[in-house]
């Protein structure tokens, strides 16, 4: 049976649409895997990030799937950008120094306070055994959870609460990671460190600027060291009471 060219024109119409649309993703992928790679060796590599597991993460994470679509094209620029509900997706060069600042070697349990977009969940993930963070805007949390399932980054736990409390029923951890900034470090999350552990955190006004603090666990007393200025959002909560 001889099929009508009108009908034939019209499927070979499709076919090209197809093949179109399907070098279009292609080309998108190409060119935001570029991006990525410009953004780890200009941004990251050039300004000091030595760790090859932070690298190989901020290579491997794509960054652009993290953010709203009409910011793709800023997603692998070197500042942060906003998330919604007053939050921002951190610059990427904060996130791998702070990645790198806690010494990761692979097989840590962490607690990330504030998952925001969770882009430093993700990145976290590809370097860690697991992963537990808390995010206390009930809006991005839903929004973030079906985000990090559909990414396959399965060895992350998020859970929608005040991040000030920690995570007292999967504790204690190696290495807490705090995202937003904060006048004091609170003291569940001190108290939820393994020996040996790492609390960083973003330390002081949380009106202007903050110092990156970290802070390790040894045999019972807590050793500061000030990494530099950093200026985030400040946490809610709890956290805003004290």
């Amino acid at each position: 049976m001889r099929l009508p060219v009108k009908f034939l024109i019209f499927l070979i119409l499709i076919f090209m649409n197809v093949i179109a649309f399907s070098a279009d993703i292609a080309m998108s992928a190409d060119v935001f895997e570029k991006r990525r790679q410009e953004m780890v060796e200009k941004d990251i590599k050039a300004r000091g990030i030595k760790d090859q597991r932070v690298l190989d993460a901020m290579l491997t994470v794509p960054r652009h799937l993290f953010v709203d679509e009409n910011q793709r094209n800023k997603s692998y620029n070197d500042h942060p950008l906003p998330i919604g509900e007053g939050q921002t997706i951190s610059q990427p060069y904060v996130v791998a120094l702070m990645t790198e600042a806690v010494g990761l070697k692979g097989g840590e349990r962490v607690l990330e306070i504030g998952t925001g977009s969770g882009y430093q969940a993700a990145i976290l993930s590809v370097i860690v055994k697991e992963v537990f963070s808390i995010e206390i805007k009930h809006g991005l949390y839903e929004v973030v959870k079906e985000r990090l399932q559909k990414l396959g980054y399965k060895n992350v736990k998020v859970k929608h609460g005040d991040g000030y409390y920690g995570w007292e029923s999967t504790a204690p951890f190696d290495v807490i990671m705090v995202t937003a900034s904060a006048n004091h470090i609170p003291p569940p999350l001190l108290a939820q460190l393994k020996e040996g552990g790492r609390l960083i955190i973003p330390l002081g006004s949380t009106v202007f600027y903050q110092n990156l603090t970290l802070v390790t666990k040894e045999k019972g007393r807590h050793t500061i060291r000030e990494l530099g200025g950093v200026a985030f959002v400040p946490m809610t909560g709890q956290a805003q009471k004290k």
